[in-house]
């Protein structure tokens, strides 16, 4: 397999296709690399040189006992791009991965990015504050992490519909789609997947956004389920300068899935965008 060793010695995994300007990939929880093939294949056709990364502790990644939070993410993903020597990289993330990509500009900068793509991400705060409100209440996250330890397997397989939108009336997710979010969830290590419920919801990542100084666009299903949109994408944009943002009548979190066409197409157009 082809991997990098962390500052720690974990074996990070990933895959690198084809020639052309850089777009890496950094996936939700509690999946792994396996989850961008999609929109690797397609940009990979259009002349892009395409990596993905398994977070430590998910898909083929060592499952690392220390630095299951965002500065280990961010700092992982820092050693993907420097040693494989990415320049001029449009940084790419859904969900706990658009966290890993603001906490990696805040932390390391832009030096070797160009944009960046944040897909029904996690920023700012996911977690009810005095300051925010709007977020989810902290024994949402303590019920996840009880029923993660209880059973992961059902966990993963209840988690599954909410996560594509397949729980909704007139829904057309393939039960393919379910059993393959499934098996991508069972390949997290338990502590790893049980501990980034902590660094995606409790992070602060204010601060890191308004760090970013590149193009950046802001994606989001209107109808999603597991990072509410209004608490999220919007605040974003507010504290990125110049950030565009597109949002999807209907789509749920799993949104590269489930509207792949459209989310190929809309970062196709970015990246090559001016």
């Amino acid at each position: 397999m082809s991997t990098i060793i962390a500052d720690d010695g974990t074996e990070i995994y990933y895959k690198d296709w084809g020639e052309g300007p850089v777009v890496t990939f950094s996936h939700g929880w509690p999946l792994s690399s396996a989850a961008w093939d999609v929109q690797m294949l397609f940009l990979a056709q259009h002349g892009f040189r395409v990596v993905a990364h398994d977070r430590r502790g998910h898909g083929h990644s060592s499952q690392a006992s220390a630095r299951n939070d965002m500065d280990g993410y961010a700092d992982d993903l820092a050693a993907v791009l420097n040693t494989l020597d990415l320049n001029d990289a449009t940084l790419v993330g859904h969900s706990t991965g658009g966290g890993e990509v603001a906490r990696y500009i805040g932390r390391h900068g832009t030096g070797r990015v160009a944009k960046a793509v944040l897909i029904a991400a996690v920023p700012p705060l996911m977690l009810r504050t005095a300051e925010n409100p709007e977020g989810l209440p902290l024994e949402f996250f303590d019920d996840l992490r009880a029923g993660l330890v209880k059973d992961p397997s059902q966990f993963y397989q209840d988690l599954a519909p909410q996560f594509y939108g397949a729980n909704r009336a007139g829904s057309t997710v393939s039960q393919g789609m379910l059993d393959q979010f499934w098996l991508w969830s069972m390949q997290a290590g338990l502590k790893n997947s049980y501990e980034s419920i902590k660094a995606f919801s409790e992070t602060d990542f204010t601060d890191d956004l308004k760090k970013f100084d590149i193009p950046t666009l802001v994606m989001h299903g209107e109808d999603d389920q597991i990072v509410p949109v209004k608490d999220s994408a919007p605040k974003s944009a507010r504290l990125i300068a110049g950030a565009r943002e597109i949002y999807y009548p209907g789509a749920p979190h799993g949104l590269t899935a489930t509207h792949q066409d459209r989310i190929n197409a809309d970062l196709l157009a970015f990246i090559q965008g001016a």
